[in-house]
């Protein structure tokens, strides 16, 4: 594994462990699997996390936490929950609506006539 490139060895793991990992722990891992001499460890790591970062095969799902870009499911958006959002954003543009409308006097002359 020593000639595999860091990404490569990265998507191994993931792939093996079949859930995300801490991004501190995937890199110490990947270091170590290299078998390669680390001069600088903060080096080391904030260039393969970089590398992760960059490549699409991986995921970032949150507090340091690093997956696969295939194994993490797509975001459902629920329909039941936009159609209410769309509900109260127009029951409040009515709202201010007439708000706007009561202070204009224009209007009010208006709708007197």
């Amino acid at each position: 594994m020593t000639k595999m490139a860091e990404v490569d060895i990265a998507y191994q793991i993931l792939s093996a462990a079949g859930q995300p990992i801490y991004f501190k722990d995937l890199i110490m891992e990947i270091i170590d699997k290299k078998q390669k001499p680390v001069q600088s460890l903060s080096l080391a790591i904030s260039e393969v996390y970089t590398l992760i970062n960059m490549d699409s095969r991986f995921h970032h799902v949150g507090k340091g936490m690093w997956g696969l870009a295939e194994l993490t499911p797509q975001e459902v958006k629920r329909s039941s929950s936009s159609s209410s959002s769309t509900k109260s954003n127009t029951k409040r543009r009515e709202k201010l609506l007439e708000e706007i409308q009561d202070l204009d006097p224009v209007s009010k002359k208006r709708d007197e006539e």
